[in-house]
């Protein structure tokens, strides 16, 4: 097995380990509402230290129940993904069109850098191959 394949199946041990763990030892047990969110956590402690507390702020949307607010959460974090998997393909794609440019052209990965990506990569004619 190589070294990315073993650092890739300890990441997912990892990430499998934090995912069951919580539920296997059943932290939260003790609770009404076991995996309740950061918001609902410090609100119940605000109104444990100081029971007249007024919010400053109120929400500018609240779902009418925990079901559908969990399901846009869910959303967000899908959209979220989603971008951030665009942009490091389109950097991944970016950097590997230079390389196959340099190795095309014959130039070396940092001059493919300087010039394949601040200018487009084309000759300094506009464009058209001479």
């Amino acid at each position: 097995m190589s070294r990315n394949a073993k650092i890739n199946t300890l990441l997912l041990l990892v990430v499998a380990a934090l995912a069951v763990l919580p539920l296997a030892l059943g932290l939260g047990d003790h609770k009404e509402e076991p995996f309740t969110g950061a918001d609902g956590e410090a609100e119940t402690a605000i109104t444990e230290l100081q029971p007249d507390y007024e919010p400053w702020f109120t929400p500018l949307y609240e779902p009418p129940s925990g079901e559908i607010e969990s399901a846009l959460f869910s959303l967000q974090a899908a959209l979220g993904a989603g971008v951030l998997a665009y942009y490091f393909g389109l950097r991944r794609g970016r950097r590997q069109g230079a390389a196959r440019a340099g190795a095309a052209g014959g130039l070396a990965d940092g001059e493919v850098a300087a010039r394949g990506v601040e200018d487009g990569g084309g000759p300094a004619d506009g464009g058209r191959d001479a």
